[in-house]
C-alpha cells in the first residue's frame, strides 16, 4: 500500500517509520526544506509522558486571569483577540466545564503517553539515533504549600495509572539536582520518574534518514495544495512545489501530520478542525558550567518555565500566548525565561548569548489529539497534540499505523477520535 503522510514534523516522521516497519511504501510531503522546521525544532525537549494533560480544565480556568495580567504570566494574549482566538477561547470554556471531561481525556492521554514510553524505547533500541535522548526523570518543582497539595492529588492519579512517580522534600530536590542553588521558592517537587528528555529536531531529522529507503522517499520544498476525494476516498493529492511546478500524487490511504496547517487541507470535508496556534518561546545554548546546570528537566511552577539539559546544551522554554501566527519575539518573554534559569540555576550559563525560537503548538480546545480515521474511508488524522506532540509521537505513530492496517488498537481511541468536532 503507498501512503502519503503530510508533515515531516515528528509526528510527521515517526508515522513513516512505524508504516514502513509494517512495509508499506511511504512517501513523506513537506512544505518546508528538512525535516522537524517548524513545532519541532526548538521545543521544551521532554518526553513527559507522566505530565501530559488535556488543556481543557476549570482549574486551569481559574487561574487564567492572574496569568494574564501578572508581567511574568505564562499565559498571554494578543489584544485585541481575533476572531479565531475568540472561538477557540468559547470552546475551551464550554469543554472545561463538561461534567467529568476533564478526567477522561486526562487517563487518556496518560495512558496514550505510556504506550509511546513503549514506542521510543523500542524503536532506541533498533536504532542508534543521537538527539541528546535520555529518560533520567522530570522534576515539577512546588513553590508554595498550594502546588505541593496538588502534585500530592496528582500523585494518587499517577499511582492509579501506574506512573512510576515520587514526592520530594526540598532537600531530595537538591540531591537530584545538585546544580539548584538558586533561591527560589522551594517546598518541594514531585518526581516523574521515568519521562525523559532529547533534541526533538535532532531526533526527527536523524530518523528522517533512517527511514528513507527504497520504499520511503521524502519530498522537501513540496506544499499540498488540495486532496483530491470523492464522497468516500481520497484518490491523490494535488502538490505544488517552492519553484512553482504541480503535479499529483496518488496514494491508497493519507495521513495529515501537518499541526497547525492541517485546518486547511481539511477544508471542505465536513469536519471540524478546531486547531489553534498557541505560541511558546525557548532559549538555546552551551552551559558554561554544566555542573551548575539540571542534570535533567525541572519545570520551575513559579515562572511555568522548563529548563532541560541536552548534552552540554541547556534549553529553557515557557509561555502559552495567544496571537495566531504573530512569530515576533519580545524581548520581555525572554527575561522571563532568564529570570527562571537565574532563580533555579545560577551560573549554568550566559543566557545573553542564547539562541531564541518561537514556535506554534497545534492545540485542540478539549486537549487530546486528533487521532484516528479521518471524514474518508483511507483519510487519517495523526495532528493536534498541542505541548505534547514529542511526547506522544511515537505512541500516535504506533496506533495510525495499525489502525491502516486494520488491526485491533490496544488503547480506546474514544477521546482521541477526529470526529468528535464534527458531533
Amino acid at each position: 500500500m503507498h501512503v502519503v503522510v503530510v508533515g515531516a514534523g515528528v509526528v510527521g516522521v515517526t508515522t513513516a517509520w512505524a508504516l514502513r516497519q509494517r512495509g508499506h511504501r511511504v512517501t513523506v510531503v513537506e512544505r518546508l526544506a528538512e525535516a522537524g522546521l517548524e513545532t519541532s525544532r526548538a521545543n521544551a525537549a521532554q518526553r513527559s509522558y507522566g505530565v501530559v494533560y488535556p488543556w481543557a480544565s476549570a482549574a486551569m480556568v481559574r487561574k487564567a486571569l492572574p496569568m494574564l495580567v501578572r508581567q511574568d504570566g505564562a499565559l498571554k494574549m494578543a489584544l485585541p483577540p481575533s476572531m479565531a482566538t475568540l472561538r477557540f477561547l468559547l470552546d475551551t470554556l464550554r469543554f472545561a466545564y463538561a461534567p467529568g471531561l476533564y478526567g477522561l481525556n486526562r487517563r487518556a492521554m496518560v495512558r496514550l503517553a505510556m504506550h509511546s514510553r513503549e514506542c521510543f524505547g523500542q524503536l532506541e533500541d533498533l536504532l542508534d539515533l543521537a538527539f541528546d535522548g535520555d529518560h533520567a526523570g522530570l522534576l515539577h518543582l512546588a513553590s508554595s504549600p498550594e502546588a505541593l497539595a496538588e502534585y500530592r492529588a496528582t500523585a494518587a492519579l499517577l499511582d492509579e495509572l501506574g506512573v512510576a512517580n515520587r514526592l520530594l522534600t526540598p532537600a531530595q530536590v537538591r540531591e537530584v539536582e545538585p546544580g539548584m542553588t538558586g533561591h527560589g521558592p522551594l517546598h518541594g517537587a514531585l518526581s516523574y520518574d521515568t519521562d525523559g528528555t532529547g533534541d526533538c529536531h535532532l531526533f526527527t531529522q536523524a530518523l528522517a534518514r533512517a527511514t528513507r529507503a527504497d520504499d520511503v522517499s521524502f519530498r522537501y520544498r513540496t506544499g499540498v495544495r488540495s486532496l483530491v476525494t470523492d464522497a468516500r476516498r481520497v484518490s491523490a493529492l494535488a502538490l505544488e512545489t517552492e519553484a512553482g511546478e504541480r503535479e499529483t500524487l496518488d496514494a491508497d490511504a493519507v495521513v495529515i501530520c501537518a499541526g497547525c496547517t492541517s485546518p486547511h487541507l481539511l477544508q471542505g470535508l465536513g469536519l471540524r478542525v478546531p486547531i489553534y496556534p498557541v505560541k511558546g518561546y525557548s532559549l538555546t545554548t552551551e552551559m558554561t558550567d554544566a555542573s551548575r546546570g539540571p542534570r535533567s528537566t525541572v519545570h520551575d511552577d513559579h515562572f511555568k518555565v522548563v529548563s532541560t539539559r541536552l548534552g552540554n546544551r541547556l534549553r529553557v522554554s515557557g509561555f502559552v500566548e495567544l496571537a495566531d501566527f504573530d512569530r515576533a519575539i519580545p524581548e520581555r518573554r525572554l527575561q522571563t525565561l532568564r529570570k527562571s534559569v537565574a532563580a533555579r540555576f545560577p551560573g549554568a550559563a550566559d543566557l545573553s548569548q542564547a539562541r531564541p525560537w518561537t514556535g506554534f503548538r497545534p492545540m485542540t480546545p478539549d486537549g487530546p489529539p486528533m487521532l484516528g480515521r479521518g471524514p474518508r474511508d483511507n483519510l487519517f488524522l495523526n495532528t493536534g497534540h498541542g505541548t505534547f506532540g514529542w511526547t506522544l509521537s511515537a505512541g500516535s505513530a504506533d496506533l495510525i499505523a495499525r489502525l491502516i492496517d486494520g488491526e485491533a488498537l490496544p488503547l480506546n481511541l474514544d477521546p482521541f477520535r477526529p470526529g468528535r468536532f464534527s458531533e
